[in-house]
């Protein structure tokens, strides 16, 4: 099992982890728009852990359009994800090593604490931003990290990216986010929020599956 995590103040919202909540839908961050969606991948262990290798290596994000830049890896020791009881309050982290990995053009896969420089555009939306892997998880039956935004983008918030592996063999990707409009436009338009994350949505889960079409 390896999971790792980072948390410190240089995000640009406050409900660090949130995506992870159980009643993100019902009860999201002030101000901030929630969103999730999933769908069945396959089954078996070996769809698992090659979807699990693909998420870990950036691949949603790169087949989503978007390009990966100055991946800089947090140094020293993480901490466990921040991860909810069944109640919904937070478990206290604690510190773990993880070991860094990297794919084949030498770009570090994601690790808790990594920052990240994120380009490009999901349709007519702004999708450029830096990003902080919030916590990664690597796990027998669940695989997945969260992304928080540091700045430079025009939403503020968190997206996560989780596969699990049930017991009846499925396996399901789910992507769950809260967005908050950050620039003039967005504050002016919230609806170019739920339009942005529904076309991320759709990049992002097609990109884990090819058979992707529309919502189970």
């Amino acid at each position: 099992m390896r999971r790792g995590n980072f948390r410190d103040e240089t995000v640009d919202y406050a409900a660090v982890g949130a995506t992870q909540a159980p009643d993100l839908l019902h009860f999201p961050p002030e101000r901030s728009i929630p969103a999730e969606q999933s769908w069945r991948i396959g089954s078996g262990e070996a769809r698992f852990l090659s979807a699990g290798e693909s998420l870990l290596s950036w691949a949603a994000q790169r087949g989503a359009g978007l390009s990966i830049h100055d991946v800089r890896p947090a140094s020293g020791p993480m901490y466990s994800g921040v991860s909810f009881d069944a109640e919904g309050n937070a478990v206290a982290p604690s510190r773990t090593e993880t070991e860094q990995r990297f794919d084949a053009d030498g770009t570090p896969f994601v690790a808790g604490g990594t920052t990240v420089r994120v380009e490009g555009r999901a349709g007519a939306y702004n999708v450029s931003g830096e990003l902080r892997v919030i916590f990664a998880v690597e796990e027998q039956r669940r695989i997945g990290f969260a992304l928080g935004t540091v700045g430079g983008s025009v939403v503020s918030g968190e997206e996560s990216f989780m596969l699990d592996w049930h017991d009846n063999d499925e396996v399901w990707f789910t992507v769950r986010a809260f967005d908050a409009p950050a620039s003039f436009v967005y504050r002016l338009i919230p609806a170019f929020t739920r339009r942005r994350r529904r076309e991320l949505f759709s990049r992002y889960l097609r990109a884990i599956s090819p058979l992707y079409t529309t919502s189970p």
